[in-house]
Order: C-alpha cells, then sequence, then structure tokens
C-alpha cells in the first residue's frame, strides 16, 4: 500500500517516505488562543486527524506516528482581547483552550500526541531547543540583525526564500502589507523577537525583555519535539505565506537543512452559503455554535464530502444532506461489529486523502446493505471509523436529537415555498406572515442570490 500526498512545495503527489517509519512525525499549526474557533477553523483539524488515523493504520504499534498540533497563547490579539474583556491573559488563554478541547472532541477528533503551548518554549532549558535559543542561532549565522530591542530576520540571507509560495522577493514587497519600520533593513524582514511593556507578557533575553514574534514559535516547537527536518507540516492555505514561508526561512537557516519537513500539506478555503465567511455579513459560524444545532459527525461527514485541498462551500442543505446519511448509516450498521475494510475506501484515502471518493465506495456498501448483507454493513462500518464517523453506539446517535433535527423540515420547506410565491406575487403581506409564523417555529431564513436557507434561532 503507497500513501500518496500532494506536497505544496513541489506541486505534486508524491509517494509518502517517513524519514523512520518507526517515528512518523506530523506537525500541524493550531489555534491562537483568544476565541471561540470558527468553522473555517475546524477544516485543518479535522483533515489532519483523518491523516492521523491513516497514519496510524499504516504504521501501528504505540508510539510509532507522533502528531504535533501547538497552541498559540502568546499573541498581540490575545493581548487586546484580554484587555477588551477586562480578564487577565492567562484566563483568556485556559477559558478559550478548554473550549476548543470541547469543540474539537465533539467533532470526533483525537487528541495529538503532543499539543505544545508556545509560552512553555520561550525558553526551555529542558527542551532541544526553545525560541531564546533558536533566534541566538540565528544571529550567530548572520541571518537576524538586532535592532532597537527587536531582532529581525533577514530575508536577503535565504537565497530561495518564496519557494513554497512561488512568489519573488520584488512580488511580495509589492504586493504584501508590511509593517514599516525604520530599524528595518528591508521591508520584508520580519520580527523574531520585540519589546513587551511592563503590562504584557514577557520573557528576558539578550535582547531585553521582550516576546516572541508569531512564526518562531513553531519553528522551535517542531525542532523540539520532531527534530530539525521532519515528516509532514500541515495547516490551511491562509499559512502558506508569510507563517509556513518564515517559518522554512528561520529552521533552515538556523540548522543549515536542506529541508524543515519533507511534506507540506495544506486545505483549501472555506465559504459560508457562496460568499467569505465575516462577521459584517453575518455569517460567521463558531464550531461552538453550529454543535448546538448539529451533532459533531454530521459536521464532519460534511467537511469531508469536499476534498481537502479544494475550496468548500458550507451549506445549511449540505448538513441536512449530511445528516440524513448519517441516519441510515448508523441504522445499517447498528447490529454489527467493524469488519474488513473497504479496498477501494482505503485506496481512496491513500490517494492524498480523497473522502468524496471514500464516500463513494461507502454509498455502494450502504446499498449492499440496505439489501440485508451483513458483510457489507460490517465493512462499512470499519471504514467509515477509519475517517471518524459511526464512532457511536447507534442507540446513542439515535437518541442525541438537538433542535434543528426535531423541527419538521418538510413543513418548513412548505412554507419557505409558500413564501417565496407570495412575494413573487408581491403579497408581501402574506409573504412577511408566513415569515413570522417560521420564525415562532424557531426558524430563522437567509434570503441569498443563491435562494432561502434556514436555520435554527440560537
Amino acid at each position: 500500500m503507497e500513501l500518496r500526498l500532494y506536497d505544496t512545495l513541489t506541486r505534486e503527489k508524491r509517494v509518502f517516505t517517513p524519514i523512520d517509519p518507526a517515528r512518523v512525525r506530523m506537525y500541524v499549526c493550531g489555534p491562537t488562543v483568544y476565541d471561540f474557533a470558527h468553522i473555517g477553523n475546524a477544516r485543518p483539524v479535522i483533515v489532519f486527524d483523518v491523516l492521523f488515523r491513516l497514519l496510524r493504520h499504516l504504521y501501528p504499534g504505540e508510539g510509532r506516528v507522533t502528531y504535533v498540533r501547538n497552541v498559540t497563547d502568546v499573541d498581540d490579539k490575545i493581548n487586546a482581547r484580554a484587555a477588551e474583556r477586562g480578564v487577565s491573559i492567562r484566563d483568556l488563554t485556559e477559558e478559550t483552550y478548554r473550549n476548543f478541547k470541547q469543540d474539537v472532541d465533539a467533532l470526533g477528533c483525537l487528541a495529538p500526541t503532543v499539543e505544545p503551548r508556545a509560552t512553555e518554549y520561550v525558553s526551555n532549558p529542558d527542551a532541544r531547543v526553545d525560541m531564546i535559543r533558536l533566534i541566538e542561532r540565528l544571529i550567530a549565522n548572520k541571518n537576524a540583525y538586532v535592532a532597537e530591542g527587536h531582532v529581525l530576520f533577514s530575508v536577503s540571507t535565504m537565497p530561495d526564500y518564496g519557494k513554497l509560495s512561488k512568489r519573488s522577493l520584488d512580488e511580495m514587497v509589492a504586493g504584501a502589507r508590511v509593517e514599516v519600520a525604520p530599524y528595518k533593513t528591508n521591508p520584508m524582514d520580519f520580527v523574531l523577537w520585540k519589546p513587551s511593556p511592563p503590562e504584557l507578557p514577557g520573557w528576558d533575553s539578550p535582547w531585553g525583555r521582550g516576546r516572541p514574534g508569531w512564526h518562531i514559535e513553531c519553528s522551535a516547537m517542531s525542532a523540539a519535539l520532531l527534530g530539525e527536518t521532519f515528516d509532514i507540516h500541515g495547516g490551511g492555505i491562509d499559512l502558506v505565506f508569510p507563517h509556513h514561508e518564515n517559518e522554512i526561512a528561520q529552521s533552515r537557516c538556523a540548522f543549515h537543512t536542506p529541508v524543515m519537513a519533507n511534506y507540506w500539506m495544506h486545505n483549501g478555503f472555506l465559504q459560508v452559503e457562496g460568499e467569505k465567511m465575516s462577521k459584517s455579513l453575518g455569517n460567521f459560524v463558531t464550531i461552538h455554535e453550529l454543535l448546538k444545532d448539529w451533532p459533531g459527525e454530521t459536521v464532519r461527514f460534511t467537511m469531508l464530502q469536499t476534498h481537502y485541498r479544494q475550496p468548500i462551500n458550507w451549506t445549511v442543505a449540505g448538513l441536512r444532506e449530511a445528516q440524513k446519511n448519517l441516519d441510515h448509516w448508523y441504522a445499517l450498521t447498528a447490529d454489527v461489529q467493524p469488519g474488513y475494510l473497504c479496498a477501494d475506501a482505503l485506496d481512496a484515502l491513500l490517494d492524498d486523502l480523497n473522502t468524496p471518493k471514500v464516500f463513494a465506495a461507502l454509498h455502494e456498501l450502504r446499498g449492499e446493505a440496505a439489501k440485508g448483507a451483513k458483510p457489507a454493513a460490517a465493512c462499512l462500518k470499519a471504514s467509515a471509523q477509519l475517517t471518524g464517523l459511526l464512532q457511536m453506539p447507534g442507540a446513542a446517535w439515535a437518541a442525541f436529537r438537538p433542535a434543528s433535527l426535531v423541527i419538521d423540515e418538510a413543513k418548513v420547506g412548505n412554507l419557505i415555498n409558500a413564501r417565496n410565491a407570495a412575494r413573487k406575487a408581491k403579497n408581501f403581506k402574506e409573504s412577511d406572515r408566513i415569515r413570522d409564523e417560521l420564525a415562532a417555529m424557531g426558524v430563522v431564513l437567509k434570503d441569498s442570490k443563491e435562494g432561502t436557507t434556514w436555520e435554527i434561532a440560537r
């Protein structure tokens, strides 16, 4: 069995060959803990959980797969949110991390092997490397310089800077929003260390009391826990530049290695009902809010129906369809034990996590199981569980029904059709009456160019 993964750096699918088959190593950028994670944040969590499960299947045995997902708990957004709420930074990060853990647990995600916090690796003599020592290396190697209490990485010292994002330095300078500062040698030079006033988190360093820049955190934590070069580095497509580009520059220059990770994987963007998610458009959805209306596996199923590298359009209709499929799968597999994995489903996963193709194979098994074929039902259960689905006992699944699933969907659909007809006839009094009737049922309508969708009022 050969696993093939798409590598963002080389822009091709490559056979996965671990550096050490006895210890497969993967690092994924995790949350910045200042607020509830939104549904876009759920995508990499779910995608790389599927990869973690697959790697554990391919490399069985205790400790053979190490999955590190960091927690950024020192950041300017955290400082600003703590001040806005009038709480301590520690209290904010602890609360937000607990919320994140509860949310991703509900999505059926396994706990990573290690979840390091950035604050634990700013200065850590017990670790293989920490941020301060890593910055000292870069200064000694003449890849970084000190200016007015800041330490900055000198991008001109990295000959192939921009290779991951496929941009030249001139293109990046022209197109990027960079911090203009008189102490910078080059506008694209980025911060490794910056001064901290007394009211903000800070650590003593050779350059004065301060705190790390964002990019150095992941370079230090991955090196400390996985080594100077490891197998897979993952995250959302929005992290390719500047975050992952800067990680590569720091790590390669500090350790004099040809690569930081052998495979770079990135999931695509997410839209909500055909539009970019934003608070101003009123379509900003957190995982926490979504889980009030839908089971975590329904969210997971919906996410995996689109290949991870493709953009995904998140819709209520997609959630409803996922729910119906899962209801049927649970009913068909309630009285069977997991059987053999479906070869077609496993082959699809091995082909760069092709989950839409996995689901196509599982739908075929569903058809056979619906005709009474118990081996097909057992195969369906085992194969779905490899993607993190069908994890609950059938009775528990049937008993769990949030408000969104209790409402009579057929009645809602009929009322929406009647309202649309009234609006077309310019009978606005009737359309408003129907809208109010739906509101009384706890249904909120959303009209867009794509049509009318609905959700449960929170």
